[in-house]
């Protein structure tokens, strides 16, 4: 069953949220400097995929693309206005900023990275679950902490985690049919690296360092397909 791991992945952001939610009374001091000591591991975590690459003029131009058709779609105001929404059908008592920040967040967080790239075609081409199983975990424990200072919020990234690595999942049960294994395995390094300096702009986030739309800079995991091929034709 190629969706196991990605269902068995939500799962454990479910219950990572839920629990979370027991939590909330964690004095703020404690919550602050978890979430330092969270965001610091992701920034390590980002730097060791982003080192990854082997043609940086093929992430460079990746991230600029991207960057380009996410300012002109604007889609983190979009991401935002659908945890707004959300947030909106989802009443706590924390308003729905913190929803929506909960949402986008997390959602970043568990999407964007290696391990959910290659788990997913793991899962697709070769029925492998274990690399999504133990994303699975990890996702839960920072779940558990993020929901216990962001909120309810981050249980709703449980939805486009699943859609995304799903979808993934399903399309490499067909994907050797289209791609040689060569591309796809460079591929993987430099999606790898484009996403873990996405991973390297959250961490940044995380620690008010500096503010960075990382949504409108999603698009560059798209376009690193694209440029990746043209740059291989020379």
């Amino acid at each position: 069953m190629a969706l196991f791991g990605t269902l068995v992945n939500g799962a454990l952001i479910v219950i990572g949220s839920l629990l979370g939610l027991v939590f909330t009374k964690i004095p703020e001091r404690f919550k602050e400097t978890v979430m330092h000591g969270i965001g610091l591991a992701v920034i390590l975590i980002g730097l060791q995929m982003a080192f990854s690459t082997e043609d940086i003029i093929v992430v460079l131009l990746s991230l600029l693309s991207g960057a380009i058709i996410g300012e002109l779609l604007r889609v983190e105001d979009k991401l935002n206005q659908f945890g707004n929404w959300i947030g909106s059908k989802f009443r706590t008592k924390s308003d729905k900023n913190s929803v929506s920040q909960g949402f986008v967040t997390a959602s970043l967080i568990f999407i964007v990275g290696a391990m959910a790239i290659i788990g997913a075609l793991d899962s697709g081409i070769r029925g492998d679950h274990e690399v999504l199983i133990t994303k699975g975990i990890l996702d839960g424990f920072v779940a558990l902490v993020l929901t216990s200072t962001l909120g309810i919020g981050v249980v709703l990234s449980v939805v486009p985690v699943v859609v995304y690595q799903g979808a993934i999942a399903l399309l490499a049960t067909q994907i050797e049919r289209w791609v040689p294994d060569y591309f796809l395995n460079g591929l993987i390094v430099e999606l790898t690296a484009v996403g873990g300096l996405l991973i390297v702009a959250i961490g940044l986030n995380m620690l008010k360092v500096v503010q960075i739309r990382v949504g409108n800079l999603l698009p560059s995991i798209i376009t690193v397909g694209v440029i990746y091929y043209i740059y291989q034709l020379f």
